[in-house]
């Protein structure tokens, strides 16, 4: 393997795992990155002419932490800072040397989801501290400016710095509430590369795989909490699907028009096993019942048809767990498809009686049009297409909405 192939894989492997152990010491997650990005260079200037080390992460962390101190020296920092940072770096030495590498991973998690740190900012910083994403790649895919996406980032590092804020896995009473931002953050990331159907953005091309890589290294660091496998059973079950979600045209496919035989059964059924798991701990939540929503709809891979009922059931218990106005309507999709289209236009008109946020969501509508239309009311189906139509962002859904409205 050239050195720059085993630079690469070890900063794939090892990027996050490194810096969480330098800025856990160091509380400084800036300059643990600088010293990081510097100890990669050298290794690209010297693995090439003396040969790759047998220890390549013990290596970058030596030469990493002697960047830290070096900074530290020339910013003249006061004598018993300097020391800190030195003894800090220092008392991972020996366990560096034997490659009994300590994981501070999951607790680089938790400072960037700190209830000090903008809820804004939390996935982009996940996303820059434990992938090495760039400040303007993380930008391109959230749809910001880089040089807003950087400030932003910068200023949360400073809080984590200023603050001294702790990379310690928090206390059993705080872990519940915490590992929710957690969660929360490693599946933005996943919706922002799920958005990109086709992986037609190069920025967001890769994100959805990135942030079940996060899943897996949260599930290994955390094998007992059942949301974190939940979580990695529904991202692999829709990113399964992905190869099916448009035409070999581009054109926007339903899941229920989907070729099940272009979904990746390998992902599926890592994805039955982890909600296994996480079924077997007892504990269920959000995630879990999404993902157990994603496995009724797999189901139509083996057994030929979908599991309406379940569906139905899941959907019900997802909303009265959440409270969450989209689940319910999405209910109300299913019951429409056991049902029929008089029961589901029902139970969705009750939905958005009682959530007026639904009349601003473009799935509402085009659930109404489809179920008005099935029904023969062409104008309230006709007006309700419009509806959706102008909501919708992505051109090949608007153009499905389009051919709909245009058979009626």
């Amino acid at each position: 393997m050239s050195a720059a192939a085993l630079a690469e894989r070890v900063a794939r492997e090892s990027y996050g795992r490194l810096l969480a152990l330098l800025a856990a010491r160091t509380r400084d997650v800036a300059a643990a990155e600088d010293a990081l990005a510097d100890a990669f260079a050298a290794a690209l200037t010297a693995w090439p002419r003396v040969g790759a080390p047998d220890k390549p992460e013990a290596w970058l962390f030596a030469a990493a932490k002697r960047k830290l101190i070096d900074a530290a020296r020339r910013a003249q920092t006061a004598a018993v800072g300097e020391a800190e940072i030195i003894r800090g770096v220092e008392e991972l030495e020996a366990d560096m040397g034997a490659l009994n590498i300590p994981d501070r991973r999951l607790g680089l998690m938790f400072a960037c989801t700190h209830p000090a740190i903008e809820a804004s900012v939390r996935t982009p910083l996940i996303l820059q501290t434990v992938l090495g994403f760039s400040a303007e790649r993380i930008a391109a895919a959230f749809l910001l400016e880089p040089a807003s996406m950087g400030q932003r980032l910068v200023r949360a590092k400073k809080k984590i710095r200023d603050a001294g804020l702790s990379f310690d896995v928090p206390d059993p009473e705080q872990w519940p509430a915490r590992i929710n931002a957690v969660l929360d953050a490693i599946y933005a990331a996943f919706t922002a590369g799920w958005s990109d159907p086709l992986g037609a953005d190069p920025e967001r091309r890769g994100l959805a795989e990135e942030a079940i890589w996060l899943g897996r290294v949260l599930v290994s660091q955390t094998p007992q909490e059942s949301e974190a496998l939940g979580l990695l059973a529904l991202m692999l079950h829709l990113e399964a699907r992905r190869p099916a979600r448009r035409s070999s045209d581009g054109g926007f496919v339903p899941l229920d028009d989907q070729d099940v035989d272009a979904w990746l059964r390998p992902l599926i059924e890592e994805a039955e096993i982890v909600l296994r798991r996480a079924s077997a701990l007892n504990n269920p939540g959000r995630y879990q019942l999404e993902a157990a929503i994603q496995s009724a709809h797999a189901s139509r891979a083996w057994r030929g048809e979908t599991d309406w009922d379940a569906i139905v059931l899941l959907y019900r218990a997802l909303s009265e767990l959440t409270g969450s106005p989209v689940a319910r309507l999405n209910a109300a999709a299913a019951i429409a498809r056991r049902d029929g289209p008089a029961a589901g236009l029902e139970a969705a008109e009750a939905a958005g009686a009682q959530h007026a946020v639904l009349r601003e969501y473009q799935p509402y509508w085009a659930l109404m049009a489809d179920l008005c239309a099935k029904l023969g009311r062409r104008q309230a189906a006709q007006a309700a297409y419009e509806e959706a139509i102008a909501r919708e962002p992505d051109e090949a859904v608007k153009k499905f909405l389009a051919q709909r409205r245009d058979t009626l």
